[in-house]
């Protein structure tokens, strides 16, 4: 049984009923309602990751992208990405070249790991980039995806499987033995119950409210949860996605084509409220909109759509951009699990998550022979 329909919760139903098991999935809105909607839309090795050494993580989401370009060639595109310098840029063009070529090395040196430097006469197709003072332009390629039909089209490879879907559905509470999980939630028909051998608690920011309805409650982990906001601002993009540095803190944050305007993200604010009512705030905006001024002073400013998402990061001090990444898959007992919890993750790496959990379940649940593989299932929109 798996509580939460976003990118995690899809990924391991998928991957459970590819290895042969029966999966129910319990979700309580609908399908990628949360932070599995309002991401940056990237499928990326994340090559800000490597200034925190996070070498594991930038090479699994770099293969994790080369394999669905493979098998979702309709959800996931290769895009240009650029990266703008200016003298104030503090990331200098040596400490570029170093990254990319690193980011490039990571991905095995596939031709989509690519990258080079634009000449000057390149700069004015480059969608009203700012190119006074420009120092240098450097082009690399990552993809991009539309998370929510991603999500869905992961679900449905799923339930034409076998697994089931209940959603709207809410998860009342769990009691779990040396032997089962009991499982009762609520649907539009009533209260139902069922039992599982293993339960996954995929809720991402809601995770702590699923753990706590949980017999005998889970040791509590210590998290933060980090809001980032997104804005659609007005005008296409004709050539690509740029990777823009913040001058005021120098963080990155993306700008990127969405449809017929562009998407403009993120920020890292620390988030204390319920998960259910995340907005964008004005401070946020006026930093995303300082940003989009200073690298593109002549595009609109005129903001279409507005939306924040909130990503579960492990308690620590400091700021959340130089945090690692790294999922964590806390279980209630090591030797025989039988429910593990999901705290952070990507959605580039859903699919070597979901093997991860599966792996950790493997001690658990009856020997099954596969159906299907994940790494091979094509994956299509709804």
């Amino acid at each position: 049984a798996v509580i939460g329909g976003g990118i995690h919760g899809t990924g391991v139903a998928q991957a459970a009923v590819c290895a042969g098991y029966s999966v129910l999935l319990i979700e309580k809105t609908r399908l990628a309602a949360g932070s599995s909607s309002r991401s940056s839309k990237l499928i990326h090795g994340g090559l800000r990751y490597l200034e925190g050494l996070d070498f594991s993580l930038v090479r699994e989401g770099l293969a994790e992208r080369e394999l669905l370009l493979k098998i979702a060639p309709d959800l996931v595109q290769l895009q240009p990405f650029h990266i703008p310098v200016y003298p104030q840029t503090s990331r200098r063009p040596l400490t570029i070249r170093a990254g990319l070529s690193l980011y490039a090395i990571l991905g095995r040196l596939h031709r989509d790991n690519r990258f080079r430097k634009l000449g000057r006469r390149d700069w004015d197709r480059l969608d009203g980039l700012e190119t006074h003072a420009l120092q240098a332009v450097y082009r690399y390629y990552d993809a991009q995806t539309n998370d929510i039909e991603l999500t869905r089209a992961v679900m449905q490879s799923a339930i034409e499987l076998g697994a089931e879907l209940r959603c709207p559905a809410e998860f009342l509470e769990a009691d779990i033995t040396d032997s089962s999980c009991r499982i009762h939630y609520r649907d539009a028909s009533g209260e139902h119950a069922c039992t599982a051998d293993v339960m996954i608690n995929a809720a991402g920011p809601w995770v702590h409210l699923v753990d706590r309805n949980i017999t005998p409650a889970p040791d509590r982990i210590s998290l933060d949860l980090v809001q980032g906001s997104h804005l659609v601002v007005e005008g296409p993009l004709n050539h690509g996605c740029y990777y823009l540095e913040v001058p005021a803190d120098r963080r990155a944050v993306f700008l990127l084509p969405w449809g017929e305007h562009a998407l403009l993200g993120t920020t890292e604010t620390p988030y204390t409220g319920a998960p259910d009512d995340v907005s964008p705030l004005p401070e946020e905006e006026a930093y995303l909109l300082a940003v989009l001024r200073h690298y593109f002073p002549h595009r609109s400013q005129q903001v279409i759509e507005r939306f924040a998402g909130l990503r579960v990061l492990p308690a620590a001090e400091g700021t959340a951009f130089g945090r690692s990444r790294e999922t964590r898959l806390p279980v209630d007992n090591p030797e025989q699990p039988r429910r593990v919890s999901i705290y952070g993750g990507k959605l580039t790496g859903y699919r070597a998550t979901a093997s991860k959990v599966m792996e950790t379940l493997g001690r658990t649940l009856p020997a099954r022979k596969p159906v299907a593989d994940t790494a091979t299932l094509q994956l299509r929109p709804s």
